[in-house]
């Protein structure tokens, strides 16, 4: 039983990667066919690894099962369903349909999707050597879950895939933009943040946002999510303080 304990953890990341993987093949099945509904699931699937992947820290620490092991496999597993699952949803629903009209674009496709992949696997290397050594209320660039829900969403809201070079053309940008961000060192908020009244309010006008906008909803959050987040780091630069800035910390 001890040790079948010490297994509950990762069987909650292979979950996760479960997910991931499920995300990807539906990805490259659908490329050719470009039906929406099958994008729409492909992404909600990387929404549902995001929950396994909050779900197995939860249970390592309600059963006391931390490991060096179990931090390896989630680190894995994190490039895999947030860098690797929405990089390809991205290549498939914003540039295949395109590809045969427009092999340039398909091609820049292809690197912003690389781009968005790699700086997703360096945001986490960063992460995994910078533990301690940063103020714990923010991250150092955008999270690579938050990064891979951003992209996500787009697709949720807007799941038929690109028709124009236009449409093309913003998926390109959101990639760079996004993988930028990941390996930025603007401070995005944790929820490690103090919890207050505040942070209810916020919660409930996004669940009543959440029921009006439905599947629209998740692209405007993750607008607002980094507007917001460059606006504090801009108010930050020049002395506001109305927000606790990031504390700065000194190796010995």
């Amino acid at each position: 039983m001890q040790r079948a304990k010490f297994a509950l953890p990762s069987i909650v990341t292979l979950m996760s990667i479960a997910c991931g993987f499920g995300s990807i093949v539906i990805s490259v099945d659908n490329a050719a066919d470009g039906l929406a509904a099958d994008y729409r699931l492909s992404a909600m699937l990387l929404v549902l690894a995001g929950v396994f992947d909050a779900l197995d820290g939860f249970v390592a620490r309600a059963t006391n099962t931390q490991s060096d092991f179990g931090m390896q496999l989630d680190s894995i597993a994190d490039v895999m369903n947030f860098g690797c699952a929405p990089g390809l949803l991205l290549y498939c629903w914003g540039f295949h349909q395109l590809g045969a009209d427009y092999p340039t674009l398909l091609r820049l496709g292809g690197m912003a999707s690389f781009f968005f992949v790699a700086c997703g696997a360096l945001r986490l290397a960063r992460f995994n050597v910078n533990v301690g050594r940063t103020d714990p209320r923010y991250f150092v660039g955008m999270p690579i879950t938050a990064g891979a829900a951003c992209v996500a969403s787009v697709v949720v809201a807007w799941p038929d895939p690109a028709a124009t070079v236009s449409q093309g053309s913003l998926v390109v940008l959101l990639l760079f933009v996004v993988g930028t961000l990941m390996v930025s060192t603007v401070r995005f908020p944790s929820s490690k943040q103090n919890k207050s009244w505040g942070a209810l309010v916020a919660l409930l006008i996004n669940l009543g946002l959440l029921v009006w906008l439905r599947q629209a909803y998740f692209a405007l959050f993750f607008l607002v999510y980094i507007v917001g987040t460059l606006a504090l780091n801009a108010a930050w630069r020049t002395g506001w303080t109305g927000v606790a800035p990031p504390l700065v910390y000194h190796d010995d």
